[in-house]
Parts: structure tokens; sequence; C-alpha cells
């Protein structure tokens, strides 16, 4: 029976080792107090983007994190803990679960873990602020091609003043 028990408990932590390293930001949050309805909107809403919510025991999640070299997450894992792990981009997860919050006031953000560094409550707050990455490349796209396109009105205004003079 015991190692059986110790089975099942390894085949957990590898499990949340694989989430762990696979995943470009994991977002920790306390959910107690969420209704079923509730946490099944979440799970619906985050599940849209591709985020996989999960809830583990925190002892088996902290004992993969040290597997993995992960430090300091251990401390934020008290309490009845889910995780939202974002494999695409490493903020959706954050927005969606900060979204959330803001109208489901027992969902309470503890941390993230975003491409290996850990940040704290306040810091996924401002986290969630930041668009997505394709919002970001196409305001960085649309700054380059303002100034393009008047060099190519200011061209193309050169050659018509060019064509009447002559």
């Amino acid at each position: 029976m015991l190692s059986n028990n110790r089975q099942l408990k390894e085949a957990k932590v590898a499990e949340i080792k694989e989430k762990l390293a696979k995943a470009q930001g994991v977002v920790l949050s306390q959910y107690q107090g969420l209704n079923v309805e509730d946490d099944t909107l979440l799970r619906k809403n985050l599940r849209e983007v591709g985020v996989e919510y999960k809830v583990y025991k925190n002892t088996l999640v902290i004992l993969a994190a040290k597997e993995l070299g992960i430090e300091g997450i251990e401390t934020h894992l008290q309490g009845s803990i889910s995780l939202a792990f974002g494999y695409e981009d490493p903020t959706v997860a954050t927005r969606i679960l900060a979204e959330f919050a803001k109208t489901h006031k027992k969902l309470e953000l503890k941390a993230a873990l975003i491409q290996g560094k850990i940040f704290d409550g306040a810091q996924v707050n401002m986290l969630a602020s930041i668009p997505p990455r394709d919002v970001l490349i196409a305001k960085l796209l649309g700054s380059f091609k303002a100034p393009l396109s008047n060099f190519a009105y200011l061209l193309n205004a050169v050659k018509e003043q060019k064509e009447l003079a002559e």
C-alpha cells in the first residue's frame, strides 16, 4: 500500500515537473471561496486561450520545483493554491486571471513564474497590464511603418513635381 501511494506521488511530481518545465508562464492563485459556477467559468476562459488550470498538493509542487532548481516558490504555496500553465504566451494566464479577479474578489493572484523568474502578487498585477506579444509586435511594426509611409509619400510627391516641371 505504501509503495503504491509513493508511486502515485512520484508520478504526480513528474507530471508537475513536466508542466513547469514546458510552461512559459505559471500563475499561482488562491481560489478558496469560488463557487462551482465561477470555477467552471474561469476554467473555460483559461482553456479558450490555451492555458491549463490545475490544483495540486503544495508539497508535490514544491518537490517538483526543487528538482527543477526553481527557488522561492515555496513561500507562495500556502493554502488552497491553483496553478495556471501558459505554454505559448508567458503572460496570457496572468491577464485572464487578473481580469477574472476584478469581478470575483475571492480569487487572489499570489505569484507567477515567468520564464524562470518569480514575481509576487503586486508584480503579477503589473504584468497583467502588459498587452499580448502580438499586440506589442503590431505596435512596433506600426511605429516603423509610419515614418516609412511618410517617406514614400514624400518621394512620390517629389517625383510628381518633377514630372509636372518637365
